[in-house]
């Protein structure tokens, strides 16, 4: 059974005393009622995330909830080291905690992409323009028109790199630049929504370096990281601190030719060479910003907010209520995503949630987040006055944690209350949505960047 365990369904060994690989940030954690909820919803939404350790696809998961800007959940369960499927007995075992940095995946999208928004707040871009305006080498093979926003929201026409390219190219970023620049796109008029799981970081970070003179580290430290006293909350990480560093672990049985042909054209590679890739310390020495950003649960869902409190931090306002609402702004109807195939709704940068039951929960029509590499879940919901991090370090595909999970999401959206009307936030937003768009952020408009002023 145990052979059956680790070599067929490729699963990590279960404690016998669960409470030794638990631990609550008590000190971070407070009474429900202060924000009108049970102690034993808290609990059982806890208990759901057990359930999912206990599938055995996920050698550590951390989570992080608050509600009305209060922390009601800060805690990890399981092992950021030592406990996957090919680890022995005896290899050296490392508990996750509360503040063990993760590596996001695809959540570093919707970062990346506030980013973006940061940048048209600060006067150096619009996003209606095309790339090719800042970045004039991104013109060739026709791609002179595609916009910024385009690429936000998927809509690009290069959602994935050229064939047969090796997985460790994007450790050198200017070989990646030139592969893209030298793509055929799709379409070049944003009418084929289709995800774009690398490829667009690249795009973005190369707008920052053209306006900014520096790269998206840089940018994030001074708008976000700084600001907000975050340790972690960089594209990449530190040599010295990789050992804090949740391992990435390739889970559940392998995916049959199929699905795996579809996962190598989503993700370019084999669901194993990515989780070993992803755990190469090359990897975290590149700047990929559609994929490496390293954060703890309580940063992740700090950052989200963050952007339900319309930008602010505290007595910081990290960006404006408008940088929010636009970033968070529907683009398009419900649509095929012809990379993930199936309908989507996406804003220019985040995934959002929809009715009856979305990717974040159920009656989540204003959530909005990212999930990373199809296990990693953070959101926010002006509804429910929530925002969520769910880290995991496994990294399943069909596998028997699909129905626990969805439990998770779905116990999250249930336990937690929800307004009937709309709440001070969300009225707060489509207030701001309803003002005279002016300057850098009206679609077409010339930013200062564009006209020379500023």
């Amino acid at each position: 059974m145990k052979l059956l365990r680790k070599q067929v369904f490729h699963l990590s060994a279960m404690p016998r005393d669960l409470d030794s690989v638990i631990s609550i940030d008590h000190s971070k954690e407070v009474d429900p009622q202060e924000v009108g909820m049970l102690q034993a919803d808290v609990e059982k939404i806890w208990d759901n995330v057990i359930k999912v350790y206990k599938t055995g696809v996920h050698p550590a998961i951390t989570v992080s909830l608050r509600r009305q800007g209060k922390v009601i959940l800060s805690r990890a369960i399981g092992h950021a080291r030592g406990n996957g499927p090919d680890d022995q007995q005896d290899t050296p075992k490392q508990l996750a905690t509360t503040d063990t940095p993760v590596c996001l995946f695809s959540t570093s999208k919707a970062v990346t992409a506030v980013l973006m928004h940061m940048l048209v707040e600060d006067g150096l871009i619009n996003v209606m323009d095309p790339v090719s305006f800042y970045a004039p080498e991104f013109a060739r093979k026709g791609k002179g028109n595609i916009t910024i926003h385009q690429i936000l929201a998927h809509r690009g026409g290069i959602p994935g790199l050229p064939r047969n390219v090796s997985i460790d190219t994007l450790w050198d970023e200017e070989a990646t630049w030139d592969l893209l620049c030298d793509a055929e796109p799709i379409m070049t008029d944003g009418s084929k929504l289709a995800y774009h799981a690398i490829t667009g970081g690249f795009v973005l970070e190369r707008v920052i370096r053209k306006v900014t003179g520096d790269n998206i580290n840089a940018y994030i430290d001074r708008k976000i990281r700084q600001p907000m006293g975050m340790q972690h909350f960089t594209y990449g990480m530190p040599a010295d601190k990789l050992p804090e560093l949740a391992l990435n672990y390739a889970t559940g049985p392998r995916p049959g030719m199929l699905l795996g042909a579809f996962i190598k054209r989503a993700l370019g590679a084999d669901i194993v060479t990515v989780a070993d890739t992803c755990n190469d310390p090359r990897f975290y020495q590149a700047i990929i910003p559609a994929g490496n950003l390293v954060a703890s649960a309580g940063e992740v869902s700090a950052f989200f907010q963050m952007m339900l409190n319309g930008g602010k931090w505290g007595r910081k306002r990290i960006c404006d209520e408008s940088t929010v609402v636009r970033a968070v702004q529907e683009f398009g109807n419900r649509s095929l995503d012809h990379t993930l195939m199936i309908p989507m709704r996406y804003s220019a940068g985040l995934m959002l949630g929809d009715e009856p039951f979305g990717i974040w929960g159920p009656h989540s029509r204003q959530a909005f987040g990212h999930v990373g590499l199809i296990n990693k879940f953070a959101w926010a919901d002006p509804q429910r006055e929530l925002s969520a991090a769910i880290l995991t370090s496994g990294i399943p595909v069909i596998a028997h944690h699909i129905l626990p999970l969805a439990n998770l999401i779905r116990s999250i959206g249930n336990l937690t209350p929800r307004s009937q009307g709309l709440p001070p936030l969300a009225l707060q937003f489509k207030q701001v949505l309803n003002r005279p768009r002016t300057g850098a952020l009206t679609p077409g408009s010339r930013s200062r960047a564009r006209s020379g002023t500023g």
